[in-house]
């Protein structure tokens, strides 16, 4: 019987870790969208073309925000400034780097009202994808614990106790994605 416990921990286990990951992973989604404020997570995962590789930002640079809409880009190779610069402005940013051959400056302008609306909609896309991940997880480790019932590894009693557990984590995870979403629109919307 200790087995069979263990199959349904990992199989319980494994869901969660995942669903952990897919929640990280929206989180970092939401990042990315631009709320009028300077954030480093803006420009972090940008790929730069650094001597024929492409390489993330933020290994190449250092941040620092020191006014609310303005972000200043430190390179830490002087060298790689313009390949820096060029990556910015081909990003989806839509801001022209200020380039004074140490740094790159970047203002971001107040965010129009229709600019909010529109990235409220990015926003929800980007929650309603994590709860899609979160409940595909879910129907993967719901499918594990019937082949142990199919198996015999478990019994009725017991997969239906592990589908609560499962049902009670995903809920949670769901919550937590609709938590975030709510903080992003407030974030996004405020003026």
């Amino acid at each position: 019987m200790t087995d069979t416990a263990g199959s349904v921990d990992e199989v319980l286990l494994e869901a969660d870790d995942k669903m952990s990951k897919a929640v990280a992973h929206t989180q970092s989604e939401f990042a990315s969208v631009r709320t009028g404020r300077a954030m480093p997570a803006l420009v972090e995962r940008i790929k730069v073309d650094y001597y024929g590789t492409e390489v993330p930002l933020q290994q190449l640079a250092g941040f620092n925000v020191p006014e609310a809409r303005l972000l200043v880009v430190q390179p830490y190779d002087k060298t790689a400034l313009k390949a820096i610069e060029k990556a910015i402005q081909h990003s989806d940013l839509g801001i022209n780097p200020n380039n004074d051959g140490q740094v790159i400056r970047l203002v971001f302008p107040q965010l129009t009202e229709e600019r909010r609306k529109e990235l409220v909609k990015v926003v929800k896309h980007k929650a309603e994808e994590g709860r899609v991940a979160v409940r595909n997880l879910r129907r993967h480790a719901r499918q594990q614990l019937e082949g142990l019932e199919k198996d015999a590894a478990i019994t009725a009693d017991e997969l239906d106790r592990a589908e609560k557990d499962l049902e009670k984590t995903t809920h949670e995870y769901v919550a937590e994605i609709d938590k975030m979403l709510q903080h992003k629109e407030h974030e996004l919307l405020e003026v």
